[in-house]
């Protein structure tokens, strides 16, 4: 077996797999897999997205790589658009959300895939092949992303989408060519060359706060993970600035061994996350034959409904988690705040689970409860992710079909398991080293062994 990959579309997942396939590690495939999700997963991440990369080579420290949103504003105009507010509506909710070009921040995922081929052995040109290719030829919209589209049809629409329905074939040849410049060029024409230049320009030109210097300026960052050890093992996670790490840790370092219902309650409840918004988000986990292990979270936001030469540009300007102290709050270049959370677990013969989740707010408490579900529950990770899920938000308590709540908090009990609870991507090697995956089909996961 040359290894696993657990991802948000079978599409995404069978690229990774493709790589593993050819002879390549854990991060080419995730690379691979990351690109194609920019095609396939087009309203959660693309290349205007931004997002984080977990990566743990076996028998190495594992470090985090940071491609994640940028406030702009350096050399901004002095006149800056309103966000433009639209209702998106949830069945029973409605969320608002601001888009437009006062609404983009500075992206990473190009920087983010660039970055990250130092650590696999496989040119960025052979790794984008088979995003291109779909973005090309096209690919047949599936359900989840039926329901995604339905539910963000305005932003879809003004972001340059030709296909809303289940079923119908969705192209998209700027996307391709695009796609294209970054395997024969690398990064550079996104931030410095005539792609970053012509989406500079063109936001700053409608009032926006993007500029030539922002997108001049970003690079990825490499950080140290945080570190939490439960049941003898280490977890590592996404660190400060990003909060849905310090979050998990909190989680995790106030658990007993074998947690309870109210153990896990208790721990939701210790650091404070109110808002329940959708999470345009998605995960993909790898784990190769020779141990090396990479976790994957990106995001567009909700998408700003801007595409310029492909690149579907991010929201996270108008995202109001993301700026507790109020809109263009934060500094130009300040990384922003996120709840994503790339997570690798290891013990004494190496990586034992790698996963991650999309879901906004509760992307902490989902993979704690994966963790749990595998580390002290004995599940399989396919198991552990179809386990029902609760979340405590503004101290009530939301619960899936098979939890009964032992709390006097107010609850609110879902008819089936739903995507509110997050979409963990697992990939689990077990103490006789066989690799198995867990796909999250509250977002219609996929998982390819190889």
């Amino acid at each position: 077996m040359r290894g696993a990959i657990a991802a948000g579309h079978p599409l995404t997942a069978e690229a990774g797999a493709a790589v593993l396939r050819a002879g390549g590690n854990a991060v080419d495939a995730a690379v691979a897999a990351m690109l194609t999700s920019c095609v396939t997963e087009p309203l959660l991440t693309g290349l205007g997205a931004a997002g984080y990369m977990m990566i743990a080579r076996a028998g190495e420290t594992p470090v985090l790589l940071d491609f994640s949103a940028q406030a702009p504003g350096h050399g901004a105009g002095a006149t800056r658009a309103p966000l433009d507010p639209i209702t998106v509506h949830f069945g029973d909710a409605q969320q608002e959300f601001h888009v437009g070009p006062s609404s983009v921040a500075g992206f990473g995922m190009p920087a983010g895939a660039a970055a990250a081929t130092r650590y696999g052995t496989a040119p960025l040109a052979e790794l984008v092949a088979t995003a291109v290719k779909h973005a090309r030829e096209g690919h047949r919209v599936n359900r989840y992303q039926a329901y995604v589209t339905a539910i963000l049809l305005p932003l879809a629409r003004s972001a340059g989408l030709t296909a809303f329905e289940e079923g119908e074939l969705l192209v998209q040849p700027e996307l391709a060519e695009s796609l294209l410049r970054l395997g024969q060029d690398g990064a550079e024409p996104f931030y410095t060359g005539d792609i970053g230049t012509t989406i500079a320009d063109t936001i700053s030109s409608w009032g926006g706060d993007l500029t030539r210097a922002d997108l001049a300026a970003y690079e990825v960052v490499m950080r140290e993970p945080l570190h939490v050890r439960h049941r003898g093992r280490d977890i590592h996670t996404n660190p400060p600035p990003a909060a849905g790490g310090a979050l998990l840790t909190q989680m995790l370092e106030s658990l007993p061994d074998n947690p309870s219902q109210a153990d896990l309650i208790r721990a939701m409840a210790a650091p404070k996350t109110h808002l329940n918004r959708l999470g345009s988000t998605t995960h993909l986990s790898v784990l190769d034959a020779d141990g090396t292990a990479c976790s994957v979270t990106s995001s567009n936001g909700a998408g700003s409904g801007i595409s310029i030469a492909g690149v579907h540009l991010n929201n996270m300007m108008g995202e109001e988690e993301l700026s507790p102290d109020g809109f263009f709050s934060h500094a130009p270049g300040d990384r922003l705040p996120s709840m994503m959370a790339p997570t690798v677990v290891t013990g004494r013969d190496g990586v034992e689970l790698v996963l991650g989740s999309a879901g906004s707010s509760r992307i902490s408490g989902a993979v704690m409860q994966v963790v749990v579900n595998v580390l002290d529950r004995g599940m399989t990770a396919q198991e552990a992710v179809d386990a029902p899920r609760m979340h405590l938000g503004d101290d009530h308590l939301h619960v899936e079909p098979g939890i009964e709540p032992e709390s006097e908090l107010p609850v609110t009990r879902f008819r089936a398991p739903n995507m509110f609870f997050g979409g963990c991507q697992v990939v689990e090697r077990t103490g006789s080293g066989l690799l198995r995956g867990g796909a999250d089909h509250r977002r219609d996961g996929a998982v390819t062994m190889v």
